[in-house]
């Protein structure tokens, strides 16, 4: 596969599957700040944790703000917005939308354009993110784990909008919420804070807050996001037929709310389960079927035993 383009260079410009306005120097300078800061708070939370700066606040407002951050991705973002496993009601489609912002990743529409940009070229020539990108050789795959995890993200091209959102750009709901998502960046960093300090009365509650609800929590969840990008696209089980490389790994299943049930998914896109085996959880799955059961959520695409069948490898 070809390098990325970079900045100015025609063929980023030619491209109907890339927006004619790259990403500015402001932009890519961002992205260092919220992948760096976070991280250096992950290398310090083990010490902190150890000696002082951790109560149980801190661990509820982590858990909390890591819960609804990482299924506003996982059930909003990827399997509403990406590939209408469910339709939702309004204030459903909102809520998820918000709070598929709080995670930091990219404003809705941006993420779910590159992602379904993703599935049309899957580990082929056009995927943004296939750590096949180079080669299949362990110099190739390790220059293409990095790339697949982060790297691609410094890529300048933009994924178009009106190639693969035509229907969230028509949305003003979903237009509003990615036109204001600086404000909720802004929220999801300060309301962990906010939080900290009303919890405990403190000044120290409210830094506790921040450091391990705001810092560490988006660094883990970026992460584990990114890691279904390359891991589950390296190594692990492929139990159905898909037309790549997308793989399971078990061991991400709970902290990616069941995404690591990569095959499955790249199998049948659509399926609102993606941990359909026997032992497979799939906390995401088991969240939509919540919001089925309350009214909030109809016509979910439930995995078919006979589509299941017609898929899985002897």
């Amino acid at each position: 596969m070809t390098a990325a383009p970079v900045a100015g260079a025609p063929r980023a410009q030619a491209r109907p599957d890339i927006d004619a306005t790259p990403k500015s120097n402001f932009e890519l300078i961002l992205l260092v700040v919220f992948i760096v800061v976070p991280f250096l708070a992950v290398l310090a939370a083990v010490p902190l944790a150890w000696g002082w700066g951790l109560g149980w606040s801190d661990l509820a407002i982590l858990f909390v703000f890591y819960a609804v951050s990482g299924l506003g991705i996982t059930v909003g973002y990827h399997r509403y917005f990406t590939h209408g496993s469910f339709k939702a009601n309004r204030p459903l489609r909102v809520a998820l939308a918000l709070a598929g912002s709080l995670a930091l990743e990219m404003g809705v529409i941006d993420w779910v354009a590159t992602h379904r940009r993703h599935h049309k070229f899957s580990d082929k020539e056009g995927d943004p993110h296939s750590p096949w990108r180079f080669g299949g050789d362990w110099r190739a795959l390790t220059k293409g784990f990095f790339w697949a995890h982060m790297g691609w993200l410094f890529d300048r091209g933009r994924t178009s909008w009106q190639k693969y959102c035509p229907d969230l750009v028509a949305d003003k709901d979903i237009k509003a919420i990615s036109r204001y998502f600086p404000l909720i960046v802004l929220g999801s960093l300060g309301a962990p804070a906010l939080l900290g300090g009303l919890l405990t009365m403190s000044w120290q509650g409210a830094v506790t807050g921040f450091f391990w609800g705001s810092l560490v929590r988006i660094s883990l969840l970026h992460h584990v996001t990114w890691s279904i990008n390359s891991i589950c696209h390296m190594m692990g089980e492929t139990p159905f037929d898909s037309r790549d490389k997308a793989r399971n790994v078990w061991w991400l299943a709970i902290p990616s709310f069941g995404e690591s049930w990569h095959n499955l998914h790249h199998a049948d896109p659509t399926c609102a389960r993606h941990g359909v085996l026997k032992g497979q959880l799939d906390s995401s799955a088991r969240t939509i079927w919540i919001f089925e059961k309350l009214g909030w959520a109809s016509d979910v695409r439930w995995p078919k035993a006979d589509r299941l069948a017609a898929k899985r490898l002897a």
